[in-house]
């Protein structure tokens, strides 16, 4: 078998300037090498550029641990090379769209609060007990999750579109961030009284301390099946990973109810979780299949991916 391989380009979507109509390459070389080979050539950002497979449309990886010739290309074999368009960092998206939650609770309780509420008569009373614990515990949760972000987090991709950062922060600026301030911290909202239930505050308060750190135990476990600057994978394992897929998603869910039973039930930070919740379950379904196809028999099928016995 000849070592080297001619491989026909074709570009998918809108044309690609110098873009080669053939690349000669290396069985032995890698799908990050056959990327930045046609990155170096068309002067295009290496992140912008997808490529497939002709014969069934299959993804080549951008990965030093996949061979050309593992990826099943072979002399004249045809690829398509896309360009997604401008890029940004996954570490700058998750940066940006947990910003807008960690700092929007904290204004509209203190600074911002005679402009927000200015329909209530004057001088405002001082935010409840509970008013300030629901705001501490989400920056907690946000500022847990910058610094997962910068510190824990590992991605298999290096980008995503730049458009998806306003998608992305719209979810979490306005349904957890402008949503749940705004209706948590009114004047007359349940968290307002003086006279809070306490039993939901104290076992709201007992949840969200016990999920937050599973949740980073999850997260770390995760971190570590993945060596820095690779894109491999492992089965999890560790607490939580025995009952579902994505333990991670299950203790968020539950840190959410946390902040929801100690709010006094309000059900703004319901509505955000309920539609977290949706997503992160098809997420979580996602990565079962892919743990089913990747992993076969070592791994051990889930029936449930978020909930314990229920989803």
């Amino acid at each position: 078998m000849a070592s080297k391989i001619t491989l026909s380009v074709e570009p998918r979507g809108k044309p690609i300037g110098k873009l080669p109509k053939e690349l000669v390459i290396s069985l032995s070389d890698s799908g990050a090498a056959l990327h930045e080979s046609i990155a170096q050539i068309s002067g295009a950002s290496v992140h912008r550029l997808r490529i497939t497979k002709g014969s069934d449309r299959s993804v080549v990886p951008n990965s030093k641990d996949t061979s050309i010739e593992a990826t099943g290309l072979r002399n004249s074999s045809v690829i398509h090379v896309k360009d997604l368009g401008p890029q940004i960092a996954w570490r700058t998206v998750f940066i940006i769209e947990y910003l807008g939650p960690l700092l929007i609770p904290a204004l509209f309780l203190f600074p911002l609060r005679p402009l927000v509420y200015f329909n209530y008569d004057q001088p405002l009373p001082n935010p409840s007990n509970v008013q300030l614990l629901t705001c501490a515990m989400l920056t907690l949760h946000f500022l847990k999750r910058e610094y997962e972000t910068l510190f824990v987090h590992r991605f298999s991709s290096a980008t995503m579109p730049i458009f998806n950062i306003f998608k992305n922060s719209g979810h979490y600026w306005f349904l957890a961030g402008f949503n749940v301030a705004y209706w948590v911290f009114r004047p007359d909202s349940w968290a307002a009284s003086s006279e809070p239930n306490q039993a939901l505050v104290w076992a709201g308060l007992a949840l969200f301390v016990f999920s937050e750190l599973a949740n980073l135990n999850a997260h770390l476990v995760l971190r570590n099946l993945r060596r820095p600057g690779t894109t491999e994978r492992g089965i999890p394992s560790g607490f939580g990973f025995s009952w579902v897929t994505c333990p991670n998603y299950f203790f968020e869910i539950l840190a959410w109810l946390g902040i929801f039973l100690a709010s006094q039930l309000n059900l703004s930070i319901l509505i955000f979780t309920l539609v977290g919740g949706l997503q992160m379950w098809s997420w979580a379904w996602k990565k079962e299949k892919r743990y089913r196809k990747e992993f076969g028999d070592k791994y051990k099928k889930k029936r449930t991916v978020i909930f314990p016995f229920l989803f």
